[in-house]
């Protein structure tokens, strides 16, 4: 089993979202835009999330906190990747 942590940011809507991986990105901070899991999304109308290793969480945050980005809340959870999901042969 796969015990490594991923951090989701979730955000209020898809611009802030897209600011955001802009940011970290021109930072050299790796991120992927990715589904908000439905149970952490929560009230949210935006289902965009932006998925981090645990190795460039505290980077994002420093990103974060210099840029003043907007966010919603950072939430970790463990790896899910699932082989099985998504194939189409």
């Amino acid at each position: 089993m796969d015990e490594r942590i991923q951090y989701y940011i979730l955000f209020a809507n898809y611009t802030q979202g897209l600011i955001l991986k802009d940011l970290l990105t021109k930072d050299g901070i790796r991120s992927r835009i990715a589904p908000a899991p439905r149970s952490i999304q929560g009230e949210l109308g935006c289902g965009m999330s932006l998925l981090l290793e645990a190795d460039a969480i505290d980077a994002a945050r420093e990103c974060i906190r210099r840029n003043n980005a907007e966010f919603h809340d950072i939430v970790p959870l463990p790896y899910q990747f699932n082989p099985r999901r998504n194939k189409f042969c």
